[in-house]
């Protein structure tokens, strides 16, 4: 019956075309072990000619096999298919099954409406069908949906088998670098002591300075490398040192597997429409997590604990500005400073004041988020000087055990990097002694070997020689080091921990480490006055109190003292004398560095101080109209008798204009007449007095 019907479905126009026969296996695995399900696909090109298409016009599209039927991505075979079909090539379509075209539901239904349209029919082991038609075409779709549904339910129970077992940590996945599987498939530490030894001093190193890049800085400085295995090539497996990068230090901190747990599902991978793949993090609540499954380099407190000094140090995570390692800058409480009315860490920004940067403290948290004004702002550098004074006060008595400390610490940490290069000369030593066994137990006859293994061994050798004496190199820096340098600053440290700390050429960063060994953090509050409430490693607590910092104007403003001085000056100085004289004495005014005449001239009225021209009219001199008409002389016989010393004449202004003292104070009334005061004067000349005309 079935036969029948499908001859009827078949006509000459069909046949006219020609016949695709899609032939498609899953995996390649499937390709070479499920040989007899390719078989069967094949063998429905016998029903092909029974149905009368010649073998000519039989196209066999073999080239998915090894493909997943998933989606049409990737799959050229599939897509051939659906083009020969969309340009009405096609009399019929001939697969195995629904799954053997495809096992997606977008996929097969945009096939079956492309046949509907071409008046292409479909055949499968069960009959042929025409997709114009809809009993069949709502046949083909459910076979659709119950192939889809089928691979869903397929990859459920692969999936939850999959999990289950991680739930119990029995799951056998790929292993970081530093461990292996033994025997047994258990979890052990890499039995190549050098790379326990690398990971216990990379650890170790995060420990001490805190910062992932700090430790890619220590094993450069120490110039020591880090392994890394080999995950897929002919060389899988095999153990490879390179230099570290900070990406593989930020991977190595993160996994949990260096604390002894087991992880599986830390990402999600999904396919975009393009077909390639994506993959995101999952929150730590989605994963399978099982601490103490196996043993680690550190424990899980200890991984516990990186994981929040790494989110403290990324300043782009976490609700508010997290703490941060120590930088360049001269902010001494960057990344512990916390604000005393919101209760969030207030960040650093800088200004520049008089040529050097100046740190504000700034709570800008809700500014950022919620776009409210900013909560507080307080400018550092008094409340540094502070602190300072405050640690300068309590290193005092515990300088030599901090000194101590700090030489035990340098010691210990050139000794794990002495060790470490040591276990690089070994693995060098081992290389080349194998090569030698090599040589050895070739046949000398057998050139074409001999040389190669011979060349093999020379390169060994040279490298073991550069291993030594790098190892050896490295070491006499560290003794230099430490007898010279830190030996030194240790000792100077003990001795005088201020001059130490108020040294110009020690670094920032140093000051702010020392400031991080003795201080949990630093509340601030601005109101009349700054309250700074510090709290100290280990519960101690002290609070000060300090003025608030003046303003930029005030800061702007000249200091009382030198308007002070310059009323004094302006009794007997002139603007240009004045601003000379300021210079020369050190003061400065409130912009700038130097003064000039403009400047005083400014100050004069912006301070309403009296000119030189009023002070002098007050004390009684006159003008030089007023003691001409005195005189009964001409202006210019007066300064004629000014020049000559007759006359004392005190200069008000920078042009050189004087004021003149009363002449009755010189001389007698009876010169008062100008031929007689002449004769008087001229007589009395070489007995005067010189006139001084002040500057």
């Amino acid at each position: 019956m079935l036969t029948a019907d499908a001859h009827q479905k078949v006509t000459a126009a069909h046949l006219k075309r020609n016949a695709y026969l899609y032939v498609r296996q899953s995996t390649l695995r499937q390709v070479f072990e499920n040989t007899e399900s390719t078989k069967r696909q094949y063998a429905l090109r016998d029903r092909a000619v029974a149905l009368g298409w010649a073998l000519d016009r039989i196209i066999i599209i073999d080239s998915d096999l090894g493909q997943s039927g998933a989606s049409a991505v990737d799959r050229e075979g599939f897509q051939r298919l659906v083009a020969e079909v969309g340009i009405g090539k096609a009399g019929i379509v001939l697969g195995l099954e629904v799954s053997r075209l495809a096992r997606n539901s977008t996929d097969w239904h945009r096939l079956l409406e492309i046949c509907a349209l071409t008046d292409t029919l479909i055949l499968d082991e069960d009959g042929v069908y025409n997709p114009a038609h809809f009993n069949d075409r709502l046949l083909l779709g459910l076979k659709g949906t119950m192939s889809e549904a089928e691979l869903h339910v397929l990859r459920a129970r692969l999936q939850g088998g999959i999990l289950n077992k991680a739930r119990r940590g029995e799951l056998k996945s790929p292993l970081p670098v530093g461990f292996a599987y033994d025997a047994e498939d258990r979890v052990i530490l890499d039995p190549d002591k050098q790379v326990q030894q690398t990971l216990r001093f990379f650890f170790e190193t995060f420990h001490r300075t805190g910062s992932a890049c700090a430790v890619v800085k220590a094993f450069r400085q120490e110039a020591l490398l880090f392994p890394r295995r080999l995950k897929k090539g002919p060389n899988k497996g095999d153990l490879l040192w390179a230099e570290m990068e900070h990406s593989q230090v930020l991977r190595v901190l993160h996994n949990p597997r260096y604390a002894g747990a087991f992880i599986y599902g830390r990402t999600r991978t999904r396919k975009k429409p393009d077909g390639k793949e994506i993959w995101s993090k999952l929150p730590r609540e989605q994963w399978v997590l099982v601490p103490g499954m196996h043993a680690g380099y550190i424990t899980w407190e200890e991984y516990e604990t990186n994981q929040r000094r790494l989110l403290e140090n990324a300043q782009s995570q976490g609700v508010d500005r997290r703490r941060s390692p120590p930088h360049q800058g001269p902010a001494l409480l960057q990344g512990i400073v916390l604000c005393g009315i919101c209760g969030g860490r207030m960040s650093v920004r800088y200004h520049d004041r008089d040529k050097r940067l100046v740190p504000d403290y700034v709570c800008q948290r809700k500014a950022i988020q919620q776009g409210r004004p900013v909560c507080q702002r307080i400018t550092g550098e008094h409340v540094d000087r502070a602190i300072s004074d405050v640690l300068v006060e309590t290193m005092t008595p515990l300088a030599l055990e901090v000194a101590l400390t700090v030489q035990q610490e340098l010691q210990a940490r050139l000794d794990d990097a002495d060790r470490l290069r040591q276990k690089r000369v070994e693995r060098a030593r081992y290389e080349a002694e194998l090569a030698q066994r090599r040589y050895m137990n070739v046949d000398p006859c057998n050139r074409l070997v001999a040389d190669t293994l011979e060349a093999d061994w020379n390169q060994k050798l040279r490298v073991l020689a550069d291993a030594q004496e790098e190892c050896e190199r490295q070491r006499q820096a560290d003794r230099a080091v430490m007898s010279e340098q830190q030996r030194g600053s240790v000792m100077a440290l003990a001795k005088d921990f201020q001059r130490v700390w108020n040294n110009p050429h020690t670094p920032n960063r140093e000051r702010k480490r020392i400031v991080r060994l003795l201080l949990e953090d630093v509340t601030l509050i601005r109101r009349e006055q700054i309250s700074v409430h510090i709290r100290f490693r280990g519960g101690m607590t002290q609070s000060l109190t300090l003025p608030l910092p003046e303003s930029a104007p005030q800061l702007r403003k000249t200091k009382p003292a030198v308007i002070a001085e310059i009323d004094r000056l302006l009794n007997t100085n002139t603007e240009r004398e004045i601003a000379a004289l300021l210079n020369e004495n050190g003061f400065r005014p409130g912009v700038g560095s130097r003064f000039d005449r403009s400047i005083v001239v400014r100050l004069r009225y912006a301070y309403d101080l009296k000119d030189r021209f009023t002070r002098l009219r007050a004390a009684g001199l006159l003008t030089l109209q007023e003691i001409a008409a005195k005189l009964d002389v001409l202006p210019c016989t007066v300064k004629q008798w000014r020049d000559r010393g007759l006359l004392r004449a005190h200069r008000y202004n920078d042009k050189g204009e004087c004021l003149y003292e009363s002449p009755h104070v010189l001389l007698p009334r009876k010169f008062a007449h100008k031929r007689s005061y002449l004769a008087a004067t001229e007589a009395a000349a070489n007995g005067l007095n010189e006139v001084h005309c002040e500057a």
